[in-house]
């Protein structure tokens, strides 16, 4: 079975273009005039091993709100695309992921019910030209519209830069932990209600 979406979402504010293979080599292409979180969602695709392509064309004059948390809810959309049903996978992923003095915790349920723990003090209000708020703001787009609940902890850190960091491998690696086929579920869907 492939596992692929692509999904494209336009508004007035921005068009966007999620592609994406779950079972893929770690290899992204990303066009988002952000390069910070270009940076961070290469991060995602690698250590998710997740083929990832994203072209994103927002309002960036205004500031990058809109783009980033639209760039979350077009991934979130082309993930659950991509999972379909859920039968087989492991459904819950977890990873701890340090960078030098920064550690991050995230960890997932592919519940079907959207939530959003996210505990992460960046002391810097900006990486670069990327403004920190726009990371919840991601997060927030993803969980929506992938039914996924997700907590993300920074349990130390002070480079806003590796917090950052170790955040969105841990993700990538708690999104491959996830997503693995189950071989004892093959076919199954992980709950005792049935669906997901």
């Amino acid at each position: 079975m492939q596992r692929k979406a692509e999904i494209e979402r336009n508004t007035l504010e921005t068009r966007i273009k999620v592609s994406l293979n779950l079972d893929g080599s770690g290899e992204s292409s990303l066009d988002t005039g952000m390069p910070f979180l270009e940076h961070m969602l290469d991060q995602v695709a690698r250590h998710g091993l997740i083929d990832l392509a994203v072209i994103s064309k927002g309002d960036l004059h205004i500031d990058g709100h809109h783009s980033a948390e639209d760039i979350g809810i077009t991934l979130g959309q082309a993930v659950a695309q991509a999972v379909g049903d859920k039968k087989g996978i492991y459904r819950y992923g977890h990873a701890y992921v340090p960078l030098d003095e920064a550690l991050s915790r995230v960890v997932l349920d592919f519940s079907g019910r959207p939530g959003l723990e996210f505990d992460v003090n960046f002391p810097r209000a900006m990486i670069g030209a990327f403004d920190t708020d726009l990371f919840y703001e991601f997060f927030q787009g993803f969980v929506n519209h992938a039914g996924v609940t997700l907590h993300v902890d920074n349990l130390k850190g002070r480079n806003s830069h590796h917090i950052a960091e170790t955040v969105f491998k841990a993700f990538g690696r708690a999104l491959r932990m996830a997503l693995e086929p189950d071989p004892r579920m093959a076919g199954v869907i992980p709950s005792t209600k049935g669906s997901l």
